[in-house]
This record gives structure tokens, sequence and C-alpha cells, in this order.
């Protein structure tokens, strides 16, 4: 009986060993595989210079492992600056309160403008507007448009949670260019 309990032991631990192969650190703890394959982080992210192709089109995307804002530019773009905080309007400095559900806020800053050379406004959106509808979303919750001013244009963009989030700087369609926000669906 004596042997019975122990084999019955020792399989059981050679079976927790088996299992834990190869995801665990060099403390002994295990680690979980990134969700998606994402790692991203969610520290503030920025890049490229002012540009001077004007923003024309906001829209949104759901995939499979995070949703997608998509800012798209008539020209060469690659300005940017894009981190979790607090967001104001361009020029006038008000908060945006775009809807969080409790979640967080991501503080979006396109080096370009969102006028043309007249300074009329190259895209439908008043300072304040809701950009997109967002139901169903697992991740988005609002995407408010801030204004632009000298060169800048501002998105406050609220979030079910702080999330990691990366940006990509995309060529097309035609001419156009686009700065493109992948926020994950979770960590």
């Amino acid at each position: 009986m004596r042997i019975t309990s122990a084999l019955t032991a020792l399989a059981v631990v050679l079976a927790g060993l088996v299992a834990g192969a190869g995801s665990t650190t060099a403390a002994g703890s295990t680690t979980a595989a990134p969700y998606c394959g994402i790692t991203w982080g969610s520290a503030e992210k920025a890049a490229g210079a002012l540009g001077t192709a004007p923003l024309t089109e906001v829209r949104t995307g759901r995939q499979d492992c995070y949703d997608r804002v998509v800012f798209e530019f008539a020209g060469p773009v690659d300005g940017y600056a894009i981190g979790y905080g607090e967001t104001w309007t361009e020029g006038e400095g008000l908060a945006l309160s775009p809807y969080t559900a409790g979640g967080a806020l991501l503080r979006v800053s396109l080096r370009a403008p969102a006028y043309d050379d007249e300074h009329q406004g190259t895209v439908p959106y008043a300072v304040g507007e809701h950009v997109a509808n967002l139901l169903r979303y697992p991740t988005l919750r609002d995407v408010v448009f801030g204004g632009s001013f000298e060169g800048y244009s501002t998105f406050a963009i609220g979030v079910r949670a702080r999330l990691p989030f990366r940006v990509l700087v995309l060529a097309g369609p035609g001419t156009h260019s686009r700065v493109v926000l992948d926020v994950a669906h979770q960590w």
C-alpha cells in the first residue's frame, strides 16, 4: 500500500513538471503567452514630424484581437503622439470627455491639420463631436474630435480599460497616407 501511495504521488509530481515544461521562468513561476501574440505595451508612442497634408477621414474597425482607428490624410503624413491621459481641445484648452464606461482615455495628437490652405475644415466634425458609432466594439467606446490648430489635430478616444496599443504609419491609398491606431481587446 505504501508503494502504491508513493508511486501515485510521484506520478502527480511528474505530471505537473511535464505540464509546466517550457512555460516557467528562472524563478519557477508559470508565465502566460501574450494575448494573440500582442506585445505592444501601453506607454506613450510618438514619431514623425509636422506635416501639411490635411486630415480627410476617420474610420474605425473591429478585428479579432484589437479595435482600430484609421486617420487618413490627403498626402504624406507621419507625425503623431498618442498616450493615455487627459485630452484638451486645440487652441482653447477645454477638456474633452469621451465616453469611457469607467475605462481609460487615449490622447491622440496628429502632427497635421484638419483644414486646407484656405483654412476650410477638411473633416465633417465639429470640435467636441463624436466621430463614430462604436456600439458592440469590444474595446473602443468613443472617438471625439478635439479640433485642429497651428497644424496639429487632436482626438480623445474612450476605451474599455488601459490596454496595449500600437501605431502604424501606412502609405496609400494612392497619394494618401494613414496613421493607424490599434488597441488590444485585452492584455
